[in-house]
């Protein structure tokens, strides 16, 4: 199986900024980063980041311009003459607590067009936000839990047990038949000619490799056998999970979906989706998710349309 996803065209695992855990600790440190003339926080409002007028960038604020909020340490740009500290410019956040207006922006908006650097920052923060709104009483106790660790643990102060933000394992997959042809589904939420890749979570104690073949069989009835291939991740912090990309050869290939997730599937060969896209009558996922790079890799090629 020789398919492929294009290399650094997953939007949302673009990452150049050191998270420098090592400083989160670091009072002292942190402190003077913050009060440095050429740190830059971003604004983050919900699941939403503060955007410059164009849409095409985040708009990033000196510390003395930060509204108060929540404030995270995101790390440290290494880069020649960057920072007034010893080791770059540093990089926070403030989680605001006011709804975000017109000035802000999610990442199904910006996570494409935002550059390496930014794009890094982006999920990293959008994560970090929703994890910390759900997460502000003690799993273990009940008890309110306070922020350390420069916003990256909540610590409970009654029984002492520290937590730590959660990322949910899921896998999303294109299967392909004896001729090649691939598989793809229609979520019973999704209007007619919508159709993406098969995706679930993995359960406790389950390889990712079963979860695939768990999922597809339970989604659409269709059997996967041992060829099952790695082929990329994306973190997607909507609100926690890791999508752990791969391509899997059917040995199995009757349909019978399952009509509570998935409504609708069927094979698809290239000549099929090219000609149900062009005349607009199916439409694939957005740019910026790893289904859509799934598709163009087994494909060979970009294509057009999206939702």
């Amino acid at each position: 199986m020789a398919y492929s996803i294009v290399p650094g065209s997953l939007s949302l695992s673009r990452s150049v900024l050191d998270r420098a855990a090592d400083r989160r600790r670091d009072v002292e440190w942190l402190e003077k980063a913050w009060a440095a003339d050429d740190t830059q926080v971003a604004l983050v409002a919900g699941d939403k980041l503060a955007v410059e007028a164009d849409r095409a960038s985040l708009r990033m604020v000196p510390p003395a311009a930060a509204p108060d909020g929540l404030r995270i340490f995101l790390g440290i740009d290494r880069v020649a003459g960057a920072g007034q500290t010893a080791d770059g410019r540093a990089v926070f956040a403030v989680l605001v607590g006011a709804e975000p207006d017109e000035s802000y922006a999610g990442l199904r908006e910006i996570g494409g067009v935002l550059d390496d650097r930014e794009a890094g920052i982006a999920v990293n923060v959008v994560g970090l936000a929703n994890w910390h709104a759900v997460n502000t009483h003690c799993a273990n106790c009940g008890a309110h839990t306070e922020v350390v660790d420069a916003g990256h643990v909540r610590h409970c102060p009654v029984c002492g047990t520290n937590h730590f933000p959660r990322t949910d394992s899921a896998i999303i997959v294109l299967v392909t038949d004896d001729q090649d042809r691939a598989l793809l589904g229609r979520n019973e939420n999704w209007p007619e000619g919508r159709y993406s890749t098969l995706a679930g979570f993995v359960e406790p104690g389950e390889s990712i490799e079963a979860a695939v073949r768990r999922e597809v069989l339970e989604e659409t009835g269709v059997v996967v056998g041992d060829d099952v291939y790695y082929a990329g991740s994306q973190p997607w912090p909507l609100p926690s999970s890791l999508m752990l990309g791969f391509y899997a050869r059917a040995t199995g290939y009757d349909i019978t979906v399952d009509q509570d997730e998935i409504v609708d599937a069927r094979w698809f060969s290239r000549d099929d989706l090219r000609a149900l896209i062009e005349d607009g009558s199916m439409a694939l996922p957005g740019n910026i998710s790893i289904s859509r790079r799934l598709i163009e890799g087994w494909y060979g090629e970009e294509l057009t349309g999206s939702w």
